[in-house]
């Protein structure tokens, strides 16, 4: 995606500071919800670079912050030596997982 301004990811880098990355390739696929809070007249903005784009809002800043991910020489550092890390178990395979109910269970949070 073009996003036709130079100073357009900048801009999205003053609203949202530095970009995390996923910590699971496997979980880059997966769309992940997120909430932001943006002033009036750069939600009037957005909303007609997005139809400029025949597009939705969230996939159009989803793709500006891609970019500006894509274009951080750091990120593709880190996803490298992430990637040549070798796999490991998140637990011991003997084991049964644990139970839905006892993951979820908010009492023992408290």
């Amino acid at each position: 995606m073009n996003v036709g301004k130079p100073g357009l990811l900048w801009i999205f880098h003053e609203i949202f500071g530095t970009l995390i990355s996923c910590s699971n390739p496997a979980e880059s696929r997966a769309m992940k919800n997120i909430t932001i809070t943006l002033e009036p007249e750069v939600v009037r903005w957005v909303r007609i670079k997005a139809a400029e784009q025949e597009t939705s809002i969230s996939r159009y800043v989803g793709e500006l912050l891609k970019e500006m991910m894509e274009a951080n020489p750091q990120y593709e550092h880190a996803r490298r030596q992430y990637l040549a890390l070798p796999p490991k178990p998140l637990g011991n395979p003997d084991e049964p997982l644990p139970q839905r109910e006892t993951l979820y269970d908010r009492a023992v949070l408290r």
